[in-house]
Formats: C-alpha cells, sequence, structure tokens
C-alpha cells in the first residue's frame, strides 16, 4: 500500500520546482527593471510557500534559510531595502542556494553549511537593524489593559500602545488593510464576500508559518478586513506560551472561486481550523436574519410542506426598502473605490437604469474564468504511450503494406476506413507529443545561474539574455542538453568575451553580453549560443590544429573549416588552464552530445563582434515524416524536414568535374551532386545520373546539395529506433526504423551525409556493415 504522506511530499517538491521558477522569473523581473509591487509580491510568495511546505514536512535547514531570505524580500516590500546592486546578486545567489537545498531535501542529501551558511550571513548583513530597548525588568511599568481586537486595517493605521506592548506590532497587521491602494484587478462593487475563520494550532508556528503572510497572500486576491477573536484566552494564571489561544476571522470582497482561496492555506490546513463560507451563504444568512425568516423552513417550501408555508406566511412584514434607503446614513468611499475613478472631472458617469428588467445583457459582467485544471502525471506513463502511439504507427504501416498487396481499388471501404485510421494516427502521435513537450525555459534559467558562477570566478562583468524560452521541444531532449549547454555557456563567458579593461580599450562596453535562444526552423529546434566578445582567432587555432598534428602545416582550410577544428579531441585556445577550461576536453564531448540526439552544431563568428554557436535538433526522439527510397536495393528512410525539392534529372543538367565528381545546374546555380549509393559503400559510383531522381538538400547554412537515389516509394511516417546505444555513431546515419512489411530500414543524416562527402569527416564506417535484425530493432529504446 502507498503511503499517501509519500506522496503528498512528491507532489511538494514538484511544486517547489515551479515556485523557484516563479522566483527566478521575478528576480530576473527585478533585474530587466520591472520591480512594480506585483513581481515583489510574485518574488516573496514564492519563497513563503517554499517554507511553509518545508515546515510541514520538518525540514528544518530549508524552513531556516528560507525564512531568512523571506524575510530580507519582506524588507523590499515594505520600501526599507532597494532590490539592487550588491542587494540583487545576494538575492540572486539566494535563489540558487534554495534550490540547491530544496533538491537535497528531496534526494534525501545532507546539507552542507560551508555552501549556505556564507549566504545566510549575508541576508542577515542587509537587513536593517531592530531598536533595541535598553530597560530592565524593574523598570518596565506593566500595567494590564483592555485589548480592543477590532483593528483598523488602514495603511497609516498607528499602533497602539497595548497593542505594541502585546507584541502585535511585529504582526504590521496595518500593512494590509482594505485601504491600502492595492490594485486587485476586480470591480469592488461586484465582488462576493466570503467569511473565513481561522484558528492556528501551535504546530502551526512551530514550523515556522506565520499568519500574517497567509493574509497578505489573501489581501492580494481581494479587499481584506481581519478581526482578531480572543475568545479562547485564558487568563494570566493559567496562559501557556506554547499555545494557541487566538484565532481570526477575515471578510474577503472577491470573485475568485473558493479553491483559489484554499490555495492560500494549502501548507497549514491542517494544521489550524479552517473555515470558508461561500458568499452565497453569507448573503443569504444575512438577507434572512434582517428579515426574520427561518431559512430551515424555507427550504422545506421546496418538498410543498404545509408547515413550512405557515411558518414563512407569518414571518413579520419587511420594511420599506426606500424609506430605509433614505434614512441610512451614506457609508464612507473606500479608497480603492476613488482610485477607480475617471481621471477627466468632466466625465459624466453613464446612466444607471432604475429597472433592473430594462438592463441589457451587454451590461452584465461576463462571469470569472475558473482556475485552469492541471493534472500531474509520472512522465514514465507519459514514456508507455509515447512507446504504444510508435506501435500504432508501424501496425497502421504494415496494414497499408496488406492493402497494397491485396490490390483493393482506390475508393474500397477498407481504404476509406484505412486513410481514415492514417489521420486519426497522426492526430493521435502529434497530441502525445504536445503532452511530452516542455518549454525550454526550465534549462534556459539553469544557464543563468552558470553565467553568474563563471562571471564572478573570473572577474568579468556580463549580461544574461534569454530569448524564445518558451519554445517547446520534448523532455528527453531537454534533460540530455543539459550538460553540452553548460559547457558552452561557460566557453562563452570565459573564451567568448574578452576582459572587463580589454573591452574598454576596444570600445565596448565593459559588461559583455551573452545571449541563449530558441526557435523553431525547418521542423527543428534550433539553440543558439552567443556572445558579443572578440570572435574566433583562426590563425591561433589553426596554428594549435597544426601543433596537436590535427591537420598539416600547408593545409588550405576556410574559414568554417578552421572552426570546425574546436571540436577535434584535446584542442583548447586557453592561455592558462582554470577551473572552468584549458585542458582541451569539452567542444568534441559536446558535439558528440549533440549528434547522439540526431542533432548538428555550427559555428559563425566574426573579428572584434563575437561568435554564435547553432544547435539544431529534431523536436522529438520518437516518430517523424519520411521519404522511403530505394539505393542499390536497400531501402533508405530520408527525413523529410530536410528534403527542400525532388528531381528527375536530364542530361543538360549535369556537369562532370571529374571522375567522380559531378554537379548539375538548377535554375542557373551549380549545386554538388552526391551518389548515396556510393557513398554508403552499397556499389561503384555511377557512370551517368541521367533520369535518375535527386532530393535537393538544405543544410544549415542555407547552402543546398543534390543527393542521387534509385527511386522515391512514398512517404510515411515512421518510429526512431535509436543505434547509438548498440553500434556507437556511423556518420550520415541517424537512427533506424520497422517498416510496413516487418524489414529494417536506416534514416539517414543527409546533411552528414554531404559533410562526409565534401572531405571534413573522414571515418567512413560502411552502414552496409549494420546487419539488424527485426528482434533487436524492437528492443532498441526511441
Amino acid at each position: 500500500m502507498s503511503d499517501p504522506m509519500a506522496e503528498i511530499r512528491a507532489s511538494f517538491f514538484v511544486e517547489c520546482e515551479e515556485l523557484l521558477e516563479a522566483l527566478q522569473d521575478g528576480l530576473q523581473a527585478i533585474d530587466d527593471g520591472v520591480s512594480d509591487d506585483e513581481t515583489v509580491n510574485m518574488v516573496f510568495r514564492s519563497v513563503h510557500s517554499i517554507k511553509g511546505g518545508a515546515g510541514a514536512f520538518g525540514l528544518d535547514t530549508l524552513v531556516a534559510f528560507a525564512h531568512k531570505f523571506e524575510t530580507a524580500l519582506d524588507e523590499v516590500r515594505a520600501g526599507r531595502l532597494v532590490p539592487e546592486g550588491r542587494v540583487l546578486k545576494l538575492f540572486f545567489h539566494g535563489s540558487d542556494i534554495l534550490g540547491d537545498l530544496v533538491r537535497e531535501c528531496r534526494d534525501g542529501l545532507d546539507h552542507d553549511d560551508a555552501h549556505y551558511a556564507p549566504v545566510l550571513a549575508e541576508l542577515e548583513s542587509i537587513l536593517p537593524e531592530q531598536p533595541v530597548e535598553d530597560a530592565t525588568e524593574a523598570e518596565i511599568d506593566f500595567q494590564p489593559a483592555p485589548l480592543s481586537f477590532d483593528l483598523d486595517l488602514g495603511e497609516d493605521a498607528p499602533e497602539t500602545d497595548a497593542a505594541a506592548d502585546l507584541g502585535l506590532g511585529q504582526f504590521d497587521l496595518a500593512a494590509f488593510g482594505a485601504d491600502d491602494g492595492v490594485d486587485t484587478g476586480e470591480d469592488d462593487a461586484d465582488a462576493a464576500a466570503y467569511r473565513i475563520r481561522f484558528k492556528p494550532e501551535a504546530i502551526l508556528y512551530a514550523n515556522g508559518n506565520e499568519p500574517l503572510f497567509l493574509f497578505r497572500a489573501l489581501r492580494d486576491i481581494g479587499p481584506l478586513e481581519v478581526r482578531c477573536t480572543d475568545g479562547d484566552l485564558p487568563g494570566l494564571d493559567a496562559l501557556d506560551c506554547e499555545a494557541s489561544h487566538i484565532g481570526w476571522e477575515l471578510t474577503l470582497a472577491s470573485s475568485e472561486p473558493e479553491p483559489v482561496l484554499r490555495e492560500v492555506f494549502d501548507f497549514v490546513e491542517g494544521l489550524c481550523t479552517l473555515e470558508i463560507a461561500p458568499p452565497a451563504t453569507t448573503a443569504a444568512t444575512e438577507t434572512a436574519d434582517f428579515a426574520g425568516i427561518d431559512l430551515g423552513a424555507l427550504a422545506g417550501l421546496s418538498d410543498g410542506s404545509d408547515d413550512a408555508v405557515a411558518t414563512v406566511a407569518s414571518a413579520p412584514d419587511l420594511p420599506d426598502l426606500a424609506e430605509i434607503s433614505r434614512s441610512a446614513p451614506t457609508p464612507p468611499q473606500p479608497a480603492m473605490a476613488a482610485a477607480a475613478a475617471p481621471a477627466d472631472p468632466k466625465a459624466a458617469p453613464s446612466p444607471v437604469s432604475e429597472d433592473p428588467a430594462r438592463e441589457t445583457p451587454a451590461a452584465a459582467k461576463p462571469a470569472p474564468a475558473g482556475p485552469r485544471a492541471t493534472v500531474r502525471v509520472d512522465l514514465e506513463r507519459i514514456d508507455r504511450l509515447v512507446n504504444l502511439v510508435g506501435e500504432i504507427v508501424i501496425n497502421q504501416a504494415m496494414l497499408t503494406q496488406s492493402v497494397e498487396a491485396a490490390g483493393l481499388p482506390p475508393n474500397s471501404p477498407v481504404r476509406t476506413g484505412l486513410e481514415e485510421f492514417l489521420q486519426l494516427t497522426r492526430d493521435i502521435q502529434e497530441s502525445v507529443m504536445m503532452i511530452r513537450a516542455q518549454p525550454v525555459k526550465s534549462l534556459f534559467q539553469r544557464m543563468s545561474r552558470i553565467v553568474r558562477e563563471a562571471s564572478a570566478a573570473i572577474g568579468k562583468e556580463v549580461r544574461f539574455k534569454v530569448e524564445g524560452e518558451h519554445t517547446e521541444v520534448d523532455k528527453t531532449v531537454i534533460e540530455r542538453l543539459a550538460d553540452p549547454l553548460t559547457h558552452m555557456i561557460r566557453n562563452a563567458v570565459d573564451h567568448g568575451l574578452e576582459t572587463n579593461d580589454a573591452r574598454e580599450a576596444a570600445g565596448k562596453p565593459r559588461q559583455g553580453n551573452v545571449t541563449l535562444s530558441a526557435m523553431h526552423r525547418s521542423g527543428r529546434i534550433v539553440i543558439e549560443v552567443g556572445d558579443d566578445g572578440d570572435g574566433i582567432d583562426r590563425e591561433r587555432v589553426l596554428a594549435k590544429a597544426v601543433e596537436n598534428g590535427l591537420v598539416p602545416a600547408d593545409a588550405q582550410l576556410s574559414d568554417s573549416e578552421i572552426d570546425n577544428l574546436l571540436f577535434a579531441p584535446g584542442l583548447s585556445t586557453a592561455k592558462a588552464i582554470s577551473n572552468l577550461s584549458g585542458r582541451g576536453v569539452g567542444m568534441d564531448v559536446v558535439r558528440s552530445a549533440i549528434q547522439a540526439l540526431g542533432g548538428r552544431i555550427s559555428i559563425t563568428s566574426e573579428r572584434g563582434k563575437g561568435s554564435t554557436f547553432s544547435i539544431s535538433l529534431p523536436l522529438t526522439l520518437a516518430v517523424l515524416d519520411g521519404m522511403v527510397v530505394r539505393v542499390a536495393g536497400e531501402t533508405l528512410v530520408v527525413p523529410l524536414n530536410t528534403i527542400l525539392e525532388t528531381l528527375a534529372l536530364s542530361e543538360s543538367e549535369i556537369r562532370a568535374l571529374g571522375p567522380d565528381t559531378h554537379v548539375i545546374n538548377i535554375r542557373d546555380q551549380f549545386v554538388p551532386l552526391l551518389d548515396l549509393g556510393a557513398e554508403l559503400g552499397y556499389r561503384e559510383p555511377l557512370g551517368s545520373y541521367t533520369g535518375g531522381v535527386v532530393l535537393l538538400i538544405g543544410q544549415e547554412d542555407g547552402a543546398a546539395a543534390a543527393i542521387a537515389v534509385d527511386a522515391i516509394e512514398d512517404q510515411r511516417q515512421v518510429v526512431i529506433k535509436g543505434l547509438q546505444d548498440s553500434y556507437g555513431r556511423v556518420p550520415g546515419i541517424a537512427a533506424a526504423t520497422i517498416l510496413g512489411d516487418g524489414q529494417i530500414a536506416l534514416i539517414l543524416d543527409p546533411v552528414d551525409l554531404v559533410t562526409m562527402a565534401s572531405g571534413q569527416t573522414r571515418n567512413r564506417a560502411a552502414p552496409a556493415a549494420l546487419s539488424l535484425q527485426p528482434e533487436q530493432a524492437k528492443g532498441v529504446p526511441a
């Protein structure tokens, strides 16, 4: 039987990741100059929610750190601390440490005091000093005095002496009154009133929770009135200082649904007595009390009870409402209503109809949208669903093959049903891929910490910019991109950017820029890491390559070929070895990791202006649209998103530049021609390509190349079966798949094949040597 607390604990840590993400977003917004109250409140609530949940599970170290962090943030909310410079850097560092503590608690690891204690001390140091009363017990004149808990919660409400004597000033109740000018985003006139009764247990305080912060969270939802109840407060002789005797009654004006209010109390609901009366109940009770009607009897009318009818009929006559409105004093207008008044004093208010029946439907306020429903699902279940979809795709291909072999007419019911099944399969596959897709935002946020730590380690001023963080990609791709991106970001800070003094000498801003961006391009996801540094010193790279024996001394290489030498094992241009770089281990591993994902990496650089590393990856590692071709009796699959167009060649379009080198003329542009069968080792080069079929392939740099095949069979969706674990990386081959007839077909990487043919890749491992059996392919993970 599963442990319910273990499930709740796991859910808490999942929510912590979301809160940490919100914390990073808020701090980044503040760093970008957006320091409005809502942003600061979002940052504060994130830390406070983590602390509250941690207290419920007895995570004392996490509670202590989060408490100190939120105390500093509370000083920002109160305007006593400005979030800039050293303070903002400390908040970023505190966010990193908070994330570390959360993950250590989740994984059951020990906390390293030396890791977080310095940050805790820094947070303590930035807090304003609290005044200390210099008085002895003998000098304190204690006079018991009655204390009214009906406090005015206005912004400028003075603290009473009695409240100060009892220590209530520390709760700063005046900070969240209804007159504080907070914009709740709601029309107060239409907002319904909730009645909330809240009585904390002693354990709530022991776990580090504070009612004040809960009330502030409620205030963010709508105007709030707070009344402290002391009915359970015993006499001084029976007072237990560790017990909880005081509760609160709150009135909240809001049109939000009740679950939104309960979310505020999520982590303390089991540690208190909580009652939330919905607005309808509150309004009905007040109306019944006013009219002198028994609500129980009124409910009995629905049953047709004679007693109920008699009871209601005997109710006293209601007073004249018009008379009441004339005699009632005019209530004071709250500050929020005044703030909502039109800015133009000459603008007259729209006339309001006295007859409700005349009001048009357009005048009615639309019902607020309910909260967005989300469900957390274990990733293993989604992976299982993805695998099942892959099996459906394979079976659909087999069924299509059988129908073709049977020779059924195009308008037969079987073919019609098969077409519908094909479309349904595609829709299911796309929907499942959308479920597993996630924004790259979580990955990009991790890189923000890498930049801060690397820049601090080498003393460079760096501004980190993120673009396209909401671009979605398969979760598996995101997880496997973390290590390559980490190394690339460190390289950008360490190698890409000049020192602060060197930048100033070159007429650049002292602060360098590192940019991380993501976008969709031609059915793939492209992630770029760029800097505005000095660019690649190609002369130095070439000299290092010659020194290491990677290229001959008389080699004539293009700029692109020199740039690609950076991916050679053991090559480093760092002048000194540091904890960040200099040992020549890294970029070759980065390229291998990207290629293992079916991706490619390229470099563009301009001396004096900076460099950009571009990673091109498939959107998913499960299914792709491909074109099935025949070459030398073999069946191969070419990813459809790499094909620009297909051509049938004539003799006049082909030019021979050598025995095995040909180009084709396409609209007055010469494009290199690659014999696919010869390149893969299936056969010798053909003597003539006239009448053959050519696939025009688009490359990352915008150039094109042509690949000659014997025939095109069809276009279909195929399931990707990885080969990396079983066979290692084979240049030019991306993966394998199972066709409808059970045959194994290799999925090509045509861009890599073109690179091989141009001589940039010397490893010509023959894919023909791969002898996969269907049983083997089924066992290869997608």
